[in-house]
């Protein structure tokens, strides 16, 4: 049975850092794109960013680039999202997403992401 965990989440100040973990069993890791989102108190789930499934490819929402990597160990079967310079409108509860796409990568569309995590928590204090 396919399933993501998340780990990661927590307190961090402004301008902190904070590693997100998405450890995935159950399937082909290799075979999958795996994406992050967010969703803050009020808002919409929002696209973060995705990784394809050998992890050439990337892509980012403009509201974290270059503060945000996405990165995966396949051996591992683990995605991870470095995130820098965080500021308050960073704080959301994270979800990992994974999608079975062997080559390319999808866009931050959730409704393309069958499999998701139970999500983890990021504040970012002021």
């Amino acid at each position: 049975q396919l399933r993501l965990v998340e780990s990661g989440g927590g307190l961090v100040q402004s301008g902190g850092s904070l590693r997100l973990s998405c450890a995935a069993s159950g399937f082909s890791f290799d075979y999958y794109a795996v994406g992050w989102f967010r969703q803050a108190p009020g808002k919409e789930r929002e696209g973060v960013s995705c990784i394809s499934s050998s992890g050439r490819t990337t892509v980012y929402a403009d509201s974290v680039k270059g503060r945000f990597t996405i990165s995966r160990d396949n051996v591992k079967s683990t995605v991870y999202l470095q995130m820098n310079s965080l500021k308050p409108e960073d704080t959301a509860v994270y979800y990992c997403a994974a999608i079975f796409l062997v080559a390319g990568l999808p866009g931050l569309e959730e409704a393309d992401f069958g499999s998701w995590g139970q999500g983890t928590q990021v504040t970012v204090s002021s």
